[in-house]
């Protein structure tokens, strides 16, 4: 039986000789699809730089919460090609199936005839598919890089706009400053279409609200229009609307209040829904995003560190997403404190020595490793070297399984807090090495 994985290694040959961000290959394929784009739920349409998949995990749990079907398109995958497609159903929708995915990206495939395109573009058309044959409520659709010409923005009149924290990342694709890389995110707003944004840098709010005006966009940004903060351990949230006391998110970390505030002012701004308060509670208990700040409570790798230490897995890779782990790690160290260590792998392509400087100072070791599934990765004694230049003591095994056996051996006392980071694709082999699939 042919599998998806196969499938995508013969898509991988049709890749353009160079990636070119453009719209004309998808468009030009979902022309032969007969546009499914035009057959989808009402489409919420997230970008930004760090967030977007923990806002949509907000999203999604609120609205199901409130009885909604809720389709998702997200991207990366961790560790199964079919977690980027979630089908919605009353209470809780599901991965897609083998055979179900396995069909719309044949029938992709074909439709393409051999010319040059890309795989999120393929998948992204796939995904398209899948979601105008199912009803629902609403799609939830992650940008995949930048959003002016990423393949999903063929959504021309979406039921509203996200843009989470933007930051400095793929400067090879957007933009080498904060103007030039939020123009490219604000690329997703549609003219009269609302849209909700987090707190941004001054520069990248400024290019945001010009393409507001321009498009007369009704945009509410987070601290002017409504605030979520972190009171006594709970989430307040509130806007011109009123007040909400609800749970502290479950997904951990003070970035988090932040993005669970950004679903809630995105729901409420949607005049079409009508979400209940006990919705929006059930929604912080409920999200659920792997491999964001997500402590492993069992499984083959727990098992290998030492014994009444923690396991933390998070797929943050840039500086601004290592402030927040680093931020969080430091709310865990005032209420447990424990040595930290880290078990670290990037790609050559991020910053690494600006993601390692969040730790200096917090992290009593790095132990560096390869990213075993990504072409582009650095070496292990690359990122022990470049962890050595901002301060940081550190060394490099060849794989997690060595990683956790010198962590066992540094003898800490306590036990430490152990974190796996710097890459989701490594996020995803630990997942597959623990033995914990995301469901």
């Amino acid at each position: 039986m042919t599998s998806i994985d196969s499938i995508v290694a013969r898509l991988h040959a049709l890749h353009p000789k160079r990636i070119d961000l453009s719209l004309d290959r998808v468009q030009r394929l979902l022309a032969a699809l007969g546009h499914p784009e035009l057959k989808v739920p009402p489409v919420i349409h997230v970008a930004g730089t760090n967030g977007k998949g923990s806002t949509i995990a907000f999203l999604r749990a609120i609205l199901e919460a409130a009885g909604k079907k809720v389709h998702a398109y997200t991207s990366p995958h961790l560790v199964r090609f079919n977690e980027r497609f979630r089908i919605g159903a009353v209470g809780e929708g599901k991965l897609v199936s083998d055979e179900e995915l396995i069909a719309a990206m044949e029938q992709c495939e074909r439709a393409n005839e051999g010319a040059p395109i890309t795989v999120f573009e393929i998948t992204t058309a796939a995904g398209l598919l899948l979601f105008a044959r199912h009803p629902a409520d609403v799609l939830l659709m992650e940008v995949g890089l930048g959003g002016r010409l990423d393949a999903t923005n063929v959504i021309e009149n979406p039921l509203l706009t996200i843009i989470t924290r933007i930051s400095i990342d793929h400067v090879d694709f957007l933009g080498d400053s904060l103007e030039k890389i939020a123009a490219e995110k604000a690329g997703i707003l549609k003219r009269g279409v609302p849209a909700v944004t987090a707190a941004q840098h001054r520069e990248a709010l400024a290019v945001m609200m010009r393409q507001a005006a321009k498009l007369a966009v009704p945009l509410k940004i987070a601290g002017e229009d409504w605030t979520a903060t972190e009171e006594r351990g709970l989430l307040v949230y509130q806007d011109e609307a009123g007040l909400l006391d609800l749970p502290a998110p479950k997904l951990y970390g003070r970035h988090q209040f932040e993005n669970a505030g950004l679903a809630i002012a995105a729901l409420r701004a949607i005049r079409q829904f009508s979400i209940p308060p006990a919705a929006f509670d059930a929604g912080m208990i409920k999200a659920d995003w792997p491999a964001r700040l997500h402590r492993l409570a069992h499984g083959h790798l727990v098992e290998l560190v030492p014994a009444g230490s923690e396991l933390w897995l998070d797929g943050g890779h840039n500086p601004d997403g290592g402030r927040a782990i680093a931020a969080a790690l430091a709310d865990l160290e005032e209420r447990v404190s424990r040595p930290l260590v880290l078990i670290v792998g990037m790609l050559a392509s991020k910053d690494c020595e600006g993601f390692l400087s969040n730790f200096s100072g917090l992290a009593r070791r790095v132990i560096a490793v390869p990213v075993p599934t990504a072409e582009k990765g650095l070496s292990a004694e690359a990122v022990a070297d470049k962890a050595r230049t901002m301060g940081l003591s550190a060394t490099s095994r060849d794989n997690l399984v060595a990683a956790l056996d010198a962590a066992r051996k540094l003898d800490l006392d306590p036990p430490p807090r152990i974190l796996i980071t710097g890459s989701l694709y490594l996020a995803g082999e630990v997942l597959r090495e623990n033995e914990t699939l995301p469901q």
